[in-house]
């Protein structure tokens, strides 16, 4: 019980964070901002093929830009191994837990693209899923070594 309450507090807090305007990673005055729904955004034109959602960044490669992505790849990484703890022992388990990762990643991005000062982005869903596989390649590898 305790490994799915982890889990859905950190998908809470994820959340929490793709639902905050104009956030920042280097400035944290602007993690408590109050949320702001852009009403013109509909599933539609935010999963349209050449809608921004399907764009490269418009945005310059710096520090806030660095630290987003380690962001991103640490905290679903995390996520991906919450996932992969609370699924039943198989031989699929690793697989399960990226797909469920890489899910959450899709609709927490597509939640990201209705908030005003905010973007989704699919380069950002695979860059979760990046850090979802990274972190359970991690765990493998440790329990391939753990058991030599």
């Amino acid at each position: 019980m305790v490994k799915k309450l982890i889990a859905l507090l950190l998908m809470l807090a994820i959340a929490y964070f793709s639902h905050t305007p104009h956030l920042q990673v280097t400035d944290p005055g602007t993690w408590n901002n109050p949320s702001v729904w852009d009403h013109n955004a509909t599933i539609g034109s935010v999963l349209n093929p050449s809608g921004e959602f399907f764009t490269a960044y418009s945005y310059g490669f710096n520090t806030e830009f660095i630290l987003r992505k380690i962001a991103h790849i640490t905290f679903f990484g995390i996520l991906a191994l919450l996932f992969y703890w609370n699924l039943r022992e198989s031989k699929t388990r690793y697989i399960k837990a990226w797909i469920l990762l890489t899910l959450f990643a899709f609709t927490d991005e597509v939640h990201q693209a209705f908030i005003v000062g905010r973007d989704g982005r699919i380069v950002d869903v695979l860059v979760d899923s990046f850090g979802g596989a990274l972190f359970l390649y991690l765990l493998y590898r440790f329990k391939q070594q753990k058991k030599a």
